[in-house]
């Protein structure tokens, strides 16, 4: 276990680092015309600074740097190149929108990479359904296709504002307490770094007005490749976390609780667009915080309410676990309860606000004339609610 301190001022250090550097970027942002304009599918009103990865990627680094371990440590020298690869690749994504396939390409190509400097892989279920050493031609893809999945799986949930900074904060630090409790300094102070770089930014994205900026594809693609490793180095061989294994503990479980909201909200959509006959990839508004902001919740209550869930399927799993369940049924309860609070509270909320009447069309673009005239003549007995909020006409 380390020691307090190890920990503690790297996520201090990191906090102040995205604090300093926040107001610097957020001008050369705006100074550069480096924003998120407003469209049909997204939920801002006005062009918003889109490069907000940079700066938390910045804060991530001081802190690495003030505990020395970057420097020490070649696998987290490593880890900090994918990420500034990462950090490049999304925000020249959110500045030029790179095609879902270049996006894959060099994502499968960096976690590869990784996997090779590292030695190491998804490999071991640690006793899940009596499974534990797989073979690398199970392990490799696999490993591709759960750390891809997941990079794309907290790129897609940025949707509303604090929703990924806020989720990013609750699984560092999540990942920082296990891999404290297991002994695995060098993770533990990685993750708490992320943790503290993320908050000043957070901040800024819920409560700031003239000082609020997106994290942007830059920055969650480097979370994403972060929260994999955390994840390959968890469900590796060579874990750490090998002594509670024997204590009943579900690993596998353990991590898909974790990654609940994301995972199988982004499966649900995905599923959802190829059943309708659309591509997996192309963008629309049925996420869950889409549902949220649908059903009257602001930004603040739609983030609080999906980390609340999020939260409560990595408690539930743990409960689960302190009772004496067997990794099996630890599993089913996490994938029981992710279905629950996704594909099910979905379809329920959906359907209920279609009883009551409620029905959402969306227009080509945010101009008032062409969603009020076609609304006007669809529903002439009705309210109507343009997407602006403030202007009703009857």
């Amino acid at each position: 276990m380390a020691d307090f301190f190890q920990i503690i001022i790297p996520a201090i250090l990191a906090f102040i680092g995205t604090l300093w550097v926040h107001p610097k970027i957020l001008k050369i942002a705006i100074m550069k015309d480096l924003v998120d304009n407003p469209d049909v599918r997204k939920l801002q009103r006005r062009p918003v600074p889109v490069i907000g990865g940079i700066a938390v990627f910045f804060g991530i680094v001081i802190g690495l740097c003030s505990s020395q371990i970057m420097f020490n440590s070649p696998s987290v020298f490593m880890l900090i190149s994918a990420m500034l690869v990462m950090l490049y690749v999304g925000t020249i994504d959110d500045i030029l929108d790179l095609t879902p396939t270049i996006r894959f390409v060099i994502e499968i190509l960096i976690v590869m990479w990784l996997m090779y400097i590292n030695r190491s892989s998804i490999n071991c279920f640690w006793g899940l359904w009596g499974v534990d050493i797989i073979s690398n031609w199970i392990s490799i893809p696999l490993t591709i296709f759960a750390t891809v999945g997941i990079i794309n799986a907290i790129n897609l949930i940025d949707g509303v504002n604090g929703l990924s900074s806020g989720y990013c904060f609750m699984a560092s630090s999540i990942f920082a307490l296990i891999f404290n409790a297991t002994g695995n300094t060098v993770m533990t102070i990685l993750a708490a770094s992320a943790a503290g770089a993320i908050v000043p930014f957070f901040l800024h994205n819920v409560f700031g007005y003239r000082t609020r900026m997106f994290i942007g594809d830059g920055g969650t693609l480097v979370f994403g490749t972060m929260m994999s490793m955390f994840v390959i180095s968890i469900l590796s061989s060579k874990s750490p976390c090998a002594p509670y294994v024997t204590d009943g503990i579900g690993l596998v479980p353990f991590v898909l609780a974790v990654f609940a909201i994301p995972v199988f909200d982004t499966i649900r959509v995905m599923t959802m667009r190829i059943i309708h006959g659309k591509s997996p990839f192309s963008p629309d508004k049925t996420h869950l915080h889409h549902l949220f902001i649908e059903l009257g919740f602001s930004h603040a209550g739609t983030t609080m309410s999906i980390l609340t869930l999020n939260f409560l399927v990595v408690t539930t799993w743990f409960i689960s676990y302190k009772l004496g369940a067997t990794i099996e049924v630890q599993l089913y309860i996490v994938i029981a309860l992710s279905i629950l609070t996704t594909f099910v509270f979905y379809a329920y909320a959906s359907k209920k606000m279609q009883k009551q009447g409620l029905t959402v069309k969306y227009g080509k673009d945010i101009r008032s004339y062409t969603k009020l005239v076609p609304a006007l003549q669809e529903f002439p007995n009705d309210l109507i609610i343009t997407v602006d909020d403030d202007l009703y006409y009857k």
